[in-house]
């Protein structure tokens, strides 16, 4: 039956004011399908997005998967008949099709109606901006087939805002990275041009007075020598602060933005979400490299040997200390297994060059919580 005129314009209004809050992709994609499933009746949904053309997908929301779909290695990035119909620009009424679930398909064949429940075929909905393509909504309840003329002219309705909030909230992400980078910029011009200039000037100072010295001035040859000696090696830090600041262990990336790709290409390659949550902080360089390779060897062992569904990345700021956390629901630590398994060695000795504590601990009724506690620097 066609959606009705005012029923339309409400839930276009009440999606459009959520969207309006939302300031990031990940809150965008759930408010969307949150009111979807209220005013429509689609119960599930989940969404592939590209971060651009070109690059692998991954998988950016899910709401209410069947348990077949829940186990991640059904939801890696790779191609399925929705995401080639993407790819292929072979979508009906330009937004949307309603195409049977590859994914799906061979539960549906074993008839495991416990793993599907019921559901066989979901609705493919095109999210783009202008005539940019950024992903796919899938969209569907248990015995869809078809999407009716009114749900489908909504739906596209839908996504068309949907794709704009999606462009307009990577828009300021960008924005935020492009200001932390020029502040990053300034404080390296500002490193290079006083103090490294005045730890130089201040060498060269201490070099003339041992040259000056005359023969029987030794007992203070030895403290300009070490005084010269810690102005050299001071001026060698600054230097590296400075080429630090400018390139940086993460490619000039800010680490919100290096542990977003890094989310993102994981969930690609596993089809387990991660979800990121960042307090807004200023990190040193030495502090980003160090809590990105720990997180870099904590999903390391998330794709090994946690079997997990669902994993779950925190920077917090409490009492003076940075606290990273990384959840996992898999199968979780066991000591047993020795504290040189898994990197842990590794990551243990990353947190004491930044003078803080690494802990790792198993939490019921299943998985794993890494916690990082370091001195704000």
């Amino acid at each position: 039956m066609p959606v009705a005129g005012t029923r339309e314009l409400h839930i276009l209004n009440e999606i459009a004011q959520e969207l309006n809050r939302s300031r990031s992709v990940e809150n965008v994609l759930d408010g969307t399908l949150e009111s979807i499933s209220r005013n429509l009746g689609f119960e599930t949904g989940w969404v592939w997005l590209q971060e651009s053309p070109g690059t692998r997908f991954y998988l950016a929301a899910a709401r209410n998967l069947p348990p077949y779909l829940q186990e991640p290695v059904r939801m890696t990035g790779t191609v399925c008949w929705c995401l080639e119909a993407f790819l292929d620009g072979d979508f009906v009424s330009k937004n949307v099709d309603a195409i049977e679930c590859s994914r799906l398909r061979p539960a549906v064949r074993k008839r495991e109606t416990a793993l599907t429940r019921g559901i066989a075929y979901h609705a493919s909905v095109l999210l783009r901006s202008g005539e940019r393509q950024l992903g796919i909504m899938n969209l569907t309840k248990p015995g869809f087939r078809k999407v009716s003329r009114g749900e489908l002219r909504l739906l596209s309705t839908i996504a068309y805002q949907v794709g704009i909030a999606i462009d307009r909230a990577r828009l300021a992400d960008q924005e935020r990275e492009m200001a932390r980078l020029q502040e990053r910029a300034s404080l390296a011009r500002d490193l290079h041009d006083t103090f490294a200039q005045d730890l130089t000037a201040i060498t060269l100072h201490l070099e003339a007075a041992l040259h000056a010295l005359h023969a029987g001035d030794e007992r203070a040859r030895l403290p300009l020598e070490r005084a010269l000696g810690v102005a050299r090696e001071n001026v060698q830090r600054a230097r590296q602060s400075v080429e630090h600041l400018r390139r940086g262990a993460l490619h000039g990336r800010s680490l919100e933005f290096a542990l977003g790709d890094l989310a993102h290409e994981f969930t690609s390659q596993t089809g387990i979400p991660v979800h990121v949550e960042l307090s807004p902080v200023v990190l040193d360089a030495e502090s980003e490299a160090q809590l990105f390779a720990i997180v870099i060897e904590a999903l390391t062992n998330v794709r090994r040997h946690a079997s997990a569904k669902h994993v779950t990345i925190v920077l917090d700021r409490k009492r003076g200390l940075l606290e990273l956390r990384v959840t996992d629901d898999g199968a979780g630590y066991r000591k047993k297994e020795g504290p040189g398994r898994f990197g842990i060695t590794g990551m243990r000795e990353r947190a004491r060059v930044l003078g803080g504590t690494f802990s790792i601990r198993q939490v019921a009724p299943r998985g794993t919580v890494l916690a990082v506690k370091v001195p704000r620097r």
